[in-house]
């Protein structure tokens, strides 16, 4: 490679285009790209959102190269860029929400989502179970409530899979007709 000593003489033979206006500027990305890079990984934790602000703050520098007056501070200009770039992005980054005069609320779902409801029906449940013989109660509780299938509740208490299923569904007649539970559901 051979070294031009009269500047004047070199632009004037090879066109502006062509050569780089900071060759020193691209010597230095080079150098120090990787390490810049994990900066600016550090900064967004998205390997392509890096690279963006890295090019971003990378050309802030190149257009400021020649007011940049000490080159060995370099790397903590580029930082400061990377920093406040990143900054700039985050306060410009898109906002779903708009102040509005009505605030939007919930439809109101049919089906008791009103949290006293479902407990005023929990617990006239409850007490209609409670009003079951013994042997009805052990069945639904264990049927219903533990979620074990009619084989299982039969294994259980040691009864036979039919005696479940009529037991069972004597008991779910009685709580149909419970008066209790038809003053809550209504």
């Amino acid at each position: 490679m051979t070294t031009l000593v009269c500047t004047s003489a070199s632009k004037a033979a090879a066109p502006a285009a062509q050569t780089p206006a900071y060759p020193s500027f691209s010597s230095y990305v080079r150098a120090r790209r990787p390490v810049l890079l994990r900066t600016a990984r550090s900064l967004t934790g998205n390997p392509s959102d890096a690279e963006d602000l890295l090019q971003t703050a990378l050309t802030k520098t190149y257009v400021a190269w020649e007011r940049i007056e000490d080159h060995r501070a370099l790397d903590g200009y580029v930082r400061r860029a990377l920093l406040n770039t990143r900054t700039s992005q985050w306060r410009k980054r898109k906002v779903d929400e708009f102040a509005c005069e009505e605030l939007p609320e919930p439809e109101p779902v049919s089906g008791g989502d009103d949290p006293a409801e479902q407990q005023a029906l929990r617990d006239a449940m409850w007490r209609a179970i409670m009003r079951l013989p013994a042997r009805q109660r052990a069945m639904v509780v264990l049927r219903y409530y533990e979620d074990l299938s009619e084989v299982q509740t039969a294994q259980v208490l040691g009864v036979s899979v039919g005696t479940v299923k009529s037991a069972v569904s004597r008991a779910i007649s009685k709580l149909r007709e419970d008066a209790e539970l038809g003053l809550v559901r209504s």
